[in-house]
C-alpha cells in the first residue's frame, strides 16, 4: 500500500478521521489553557528568572511550555506522571496492587488507574504551593495573601487536572498515548522560541559548531529509530495435533522481544523523579530555619554541578528502563500461554525452563535499550558543557521524545489504515 493510497484511506475513513481530528482538537485547547496566565505574574522578572534556571526549562517541557508563561496549567501533566510512578513503585511493595494491575484484567488495571488519578489531586496541590511559594521569593509573582494563594493553587491544581483528563480523552478517543503527545505538542511549540534564539545569538565562528549539531542530530534521530525498532526474534514452534483426519499446527513463528521495550517513559520517568526534589528544595531554601536552609543548598549545589546531575539523570533513565520492562513484560505469564496453545521454544523445555530463558534473553537485550537511552538523555548535557551553547541543553531529551512519540503514532495509523483496507 504506497502513501498516497494510505492518506486516501485516513480521510475517507469517517472514524479514523474523527480520531485524528480529535486529537488535533484537543492539542488546540491544550495550547490555548497554555496562553492563560495566572493573575499578577511580573513578565520582565520571569523571561530572567527562566534564562537563569535549567531546572525550570526541563520542566518547563513537562508542561508543555505552560510554566515559561505561568500559565493555568503550569505544571502540566507532572503530577499525574509522579502519581503514575509511586503508584507502580507500590506495586512491588504492595502484593494487592501487583495483583489488581497484572491479574484482575482490564477492570483491575481500571482501578489501578484510578488510585492515580487521586493520588495526581494531592501531589498537584502541593507543587502548586510549592511553586508559588518559590516564585513570589523571586519575585516574578506579586505578593499573595491567604486567600489568593489559596484561589491560585485551585486554579493551577485544576489546571493539571484538566490536563490529565485531555490525555485520557486522547488515549480513548484519538491515536496514540495522550500524555506523551501532550509533552510532544510542547515540546514542538517551543521550537520556534528555541531557533529563535539560536539565530540571535549567532555568529559567523560559530558555524562549524552549528553544521556540526546539525549533523549529530541526524545521526541521533536515525540512532534512535533503529533502536526503537530493534527487535529479538525468539522462535516459536507449535506442536502437531491430528483431530479426525486433519493435522493442526506444526507451524513455526516468532516472538518479538525490544531491545527498548519500555520506550520513552523510562526519561519522563526519571526527569520526574529529578524535578520534583528540586522543586521542593529551591522552596525550602526560603525557610526561616537556618538547618533546612543549609540542607537543601547544600544539596541543591550538588545538583548544579552538570556531571553530578548527568550520572544521576543516566543512572535513573537505565534503572526505570530495567523497572517498567519488568512491570509490562511477565516471562511467567508468557511462558504459561504458550505452553497451554502448544507452543515451545526449540531446545528450551516449556514451563519454567522457558520463563527463565526469555527472562535471561530480555535482561540481556535490556541493556542495551537502557544504555541507549541513558547516553541520549545526558548527551545534551555533555554536549552544552563542550560548546557553551544553552539552546542545546534539552535538544537530547525532546529529540527522543519527539522521535518516540512519532514513530509509535505513525505504527497507530497505520494499523488502524490496514485493519479498514482488510
Amino acid at each position: 500500500m504506497n502513501l498516497t493510497h494510505k492518506f486516501k484511506l485516513i480521510f475517507k475513513d469517517k472514524n479514523l478521521r474523527k480520531r485524528i481530528l480529535f486529537v488535533l482538537g484537543a492539542l488546540v485547547v491544550f495550547r490555548a489553557l497554555a496562553s492563560i496566565p495566572i493573575p499578577g505574574v511580573d513578565v520582565a522578572r520571569l523571561t530572567e528568572f527562566f534564562a537563569n534556571n535549567q531546572f525550570l526549562g526541563l520542566l518547563n517541557m513537562f508542561s508543555g511550555g505552560g510554566l515559561a508563561s505561568l500559565s493555568i496549567v503550569m505544571l502540566g501533566v507532572s503530577p499525574y506522571i509522579t502519581a503514575s510512578i509511586i503508584m507502580q513503585l507500590m506495586t512491588m511493595m504492595i502484593p494487592r496492587l501487583k495483583e489488581m494491575y497484572h491479574e484482575e484484567g482490564e477492570a483491575g488495571k481500571k482501578k489501578f488507574s484510578q488510585y492515580s488519578r487521586l493520588l495526581t489531586i494531592p501531589l498537584a496541590f502541593i507543587q502548586g504551593y510549592g511553586f508559588l511559594r518559590l516564585l513570589q521569593s523571586q519575585g516574578v509573582v506579586n505578593p499573595l495573601g491567604n486567600f489568593e494563594l489559596f484561589t491560585n493553587i485551585i486554579v493551577i491544581m485544576a489546571g493539571s487536572l484538566i490536563l490529565m483528563w485531555i490525555g485520557e480523552l486522547i488515549s480513548e478517543y484519538g491515536i496514540g498515548n495522550g500524555v506523551s503527545l501532550l509533552i510532544f505538542a510542547g515540546i514542538v511549540a517551543g521550537l520556534p522560541t528555541t531557533l529563535s534564539q539560536l539565530y540571535i545569538g549567532f555568529e559567523v565562528t560559530q558555524l562549524p559548531m552549528l553544521l556540526g549539531f546539525v549533523v549529530a542530530a541526524v545521526a541521533i534521530v536515525y540512532a534512535i529509530v533503529v533502536v526503537t525498532e530493534a527487535e529479538r526474534p525468539i522462535p516459536i514452534n507449535y506442536a502437531k495435533r491430528v483431530r479426525g483426519n486433519k493435522v493442526y499446527g506444526g507451524v513455526s513463528t516468532y516472538l518479538p522481544l525490544r531491545v527498548n521495550q519500555a520506550g520513552v517513559i523510562p526519561i519522563i520517568f526519571a526527569m520526574s523523579i529529578l524535578l520534583f526534589p528540586q522543586m521542593i528544595l529551591n522552596f525550602l531554601v526560603n525557610s526561616s530555619n537556618a538547618i533546612v536552609v543549609s540542607v537543601s543548598d547544600f544539596i541543591l549545589a550538588i545538583l548544579a554541578n552538570s556531571w553530578i546531575y548527568a550520572v544521576m539523570y543516566f543512572l535513573l533513565v537505565f534503572f526505570f528502563t530495567y523497572f517498567y520492562t519488568a512491570i509490562t513484560f511477565d516471562p511467567d505469564s508468557i511462558s504459561e500461554n504458550l505452553q497451554k496453545s502448544g507452543a515451545f521454544i526449540p531446545g528450551v523445555r516449556p514451563g519454567e525452563k522457558t520463563s527463565e530463558y526469555l527472562g535471561k534473553v530480555l535482561t540481556r537485550i535490556t541493556l542495551v535499550g537502557a544504555s541507549f537511552l541513558g547516553v541520549i538523555a545526558v548527551l545534551p548535557l555533555i554536549m552544552q558543557a563542550i560548546t557553551g551553547v544553552a539552546a542545546l541543553a534539552i535538544g537530547g531529551t525532546a529529540l527522543l521524545i519527539i522521535v518516540s512519540v512519532v514513530l509509535d503514532l505513525v505504527k497507530k495509523i497505520d494499523a488502524q489504515v490496514s485493519m479498514r483496507e482488510y
